[in-house]
């Protein structure tokens, strides 16, 4: 006797043979994003703290070389060679260095630009050299690429039209008397 459909079905409903390769087809992914945007966000923390120590050495430097005057690209140069991390610094990194009124309230810039791909031409945003005994604020920013682009958390990271994300560093001293 020949057994009906419904008893087939039920036989293959009990069978446990296969039940490992589903646990691994409904584990697998979830594992792999969380190695995926593990990776990612190791990498944009050494990116970041390469950047804020950069910017903090240089400017340590710049405050306590008293009558040295610093120009922009010196500044530039010295941070990218100090974040040797950051791929394509010289060319991605954008600085701002503005004296501030330390009797008014100093706020953090947001949307601040990055680099303008764009342009052929890149001016210097704003670079001054402090006075003695003067508030300066350096704002740094850099354009980093995602190790994984089409990961979930690298796809939302870049936040700009060549997939990258920008990464900020702002730091602030007293330039030291001459």
């Amino acid at each position: 006797m020949r057994p009906s459909f419904l008893n087939r079905l039920c036989g293959f409903l009990t069978k446990e043979s296969g039940s490992a390769t589903i646990e691994f087809v409904m584990v697998f992914p979830v594992v792999m994003f969380l190695v995926a945007s593990g990776a990612e966000m190791a990498m944009l923390n050494i990116h970041r703290g390469m950047l804020e120590r950069a910017v903090d050495t240089t400017v340590r430097d710049i405050r306590l070389s008293t009558g040295t005057r610093y120009e922009h690209d010196d500044v530039k140069q010295t941070i990218c060679e100090r974040a040797e991390f950051i791929e394509n610094c010289n060319s991605n990194l954008r600085l701002e260095l503005v004296p501030v009124d330390p009797r008014v309230a100093v706020t953090t810039k947001e949307g601040a630009d990055c680099v303008d791909r764009i342009e052929v031409i890149n001016p210097q945003y704003r670079f001054t050299n402090g006075q003695s005994n003067e508030l300066m604020v350096m704002h740094a920013c850099v354009l980093i690429s995602p190790i994984l682009p089409t990961s979930h958390l690298g796809a939302a990271l870049a936040d700009n039209e060549d997939g990258k994300y920008r990464l900020f560093a702002t730091t602030a001293f007293v330039q030291e008397p001459q």
